[in-house]
């Protein structure tokens, strides 16, 4: 494997590992410091909003200065923010809690860009696996984040102080790592990059590639928030739960020690129209019932349709490399953006409307960008076959 790969592939390690411990903690912190228990959510939609303001400046900043830049500010503020994090627990600052939260988002928003980077230092024919190996880095954190949280949380005198802190120092992992990358210095072509934003929105398979990502992530995000209410509702216990979604997490990375061989072989186009019908797989088991098994097939048939949906994107996105900056970062704003909303309607949706119905409202939604992607694969084998 690609050096540069390997590492950028035990950044998102990291990163992701990270990630699993603040999904953990953050809300159980948010109730204990929060001046109203309804606030105590507040600083985990705070990180989403870190993302969404960061990562389109990120990705221009990293088109001018250069990956490593980007990525060593990166985990600047991500070290900032778990040492924020920290401090503010111990004190019982809410304040400086969503500070922290906000700064750990930052971080999270240049990580987005490990796969784009990865991409970028393969072989113009290995690109879709060395992204694909950089994803699969999350499989560690399906595992170690979790457990982390656990050996962390009552490491300090205040419970889980030291989980935050424990995340500063997982990104001064991230740090030294990227001082060891060799990337390829600053194109000074692609700083003057003048492509207006519109013509970067009528970019061929522009639309498609971020409308795959965005009905991905979302409908993955939406199912996987309301699944713990779900269970909790049919009776399950917490433990059971956490078993579904850790199964759910190595569905999602799993597959991305071959999505890149696959697409390279048939194609993005047809890798991001089975990762809908993964999705929709998904939400029909979901209405199917709501046994154990259940849980478990649909949460890892929703993450498999993830993974072809978000790495199916990704590898379109990348074959742009004169407005890169722009492309990439404009995709990763949408698709966030759908992510923080989903998160954040989520619970409302389950309260009000049920299990059932969460399922029956996104399937249509699933089965337009089918259809569409369907058309782009009967277009291409028309052009396949016009070449031959």
């Amino acid at each position: 494997m690609n050096r540069n790969v390997l590492l950028l592939a035990i950044c998102q390690a990291l990163m992701m590992s990270g990630n699993s411990l603040l999904i953990t903690a953050t809300a159980l912190v948010g109730l204990r410091i929060a001046p109203q228990p309804q606030w105590a959510t507040a600083p985990f939609a705070l990180m989403f909003l870190g993302v969404i303001i960061t990562t389109y400046p990120a990705s221009m900043m990293m088109q001018r200065f250069g990956r490593k830049a980007g990525f060593t500010l990166g985990a600047l503020l991500g070290i900032g923010g778990g040492a924020l994090s920290a401090g503010a627990i111990t004190f019982g600052s809410f304040l400086l809690f969503c500070l922290g939260s906000i700064l750990l988002g930052a971080f999270n928003a240049f990580g987005q860009y490990y796969r784009f980077a990865a991409a970028e230092v393969a072989d113009p024919h290995c690109r879709s696996r060395a992204i694909s190996y950089v994803l699969a880095g999350g499989v560690i954190a399906a595992f170690v984040g979790p457990n982390l949280a656990k050996i962390t949380r009552q490491a300090l005198p205040t419970e889980f102080a030291g989980s935050y802190l424990c995340i500063a120092l997982i990104y001064c992992c991230s740090l030294l790592l990227v001082q060891a990358l060799k990337l390829e210095r600053v194109n000074h072509l692609a700083m003057k990059d003048g492509t207006a934003l519109i013509d970067v929105v009528r970019k061929p398979g522009f639309a498609i590639a971020v409308t795959s990502g965005m009905i991905g992530y979302g409908v993955m995000n939406l199912l996987m928030t309301a699944t713990p209410m779900a269970m909790a509702g049919s009776g399950f216990h917490f433990d059971l739960t956490a078993n579904v979604i850790q199964w759910h997490v190595v569905g999602m990375f799993v597959p991305a020690f071959f999505t890149g061989h696959v697409i390279d072989r048939i194609g993005a186009y047809r890798v991001m129209l089975a990762g809908t019908l993964g999705l929709l797989a998904s939400c029909l088991l979901n209405l199917s019932g709501t046994e154990y098994w259940q849980f478990i097939v649909s949460l890892v048939l929703l993450g498999v349709g993830w993974n072809f949906c978000f790495i199916g994107a990704t590898s379109l996105l990348t074959a742009d490399t004169v407005a890169k900056g722009k492309v990439q970062g404009l995709n990763d704003l949408l698709v966030f953006c759908t992510v923080a909303v989903t998160a954040l309607v989520s619970g409302q949706l389950y309260h009000r409307l049920g299990w059932a119905a969460v399922n029956l409202y996104v399937i249509p939604v699933i089965l337009c960008v089918t259809f569409t992607l369907l058309l782009c694969v009967i277009k291409q084998q028309g052009k396949d076959k016009a070449a031959a």
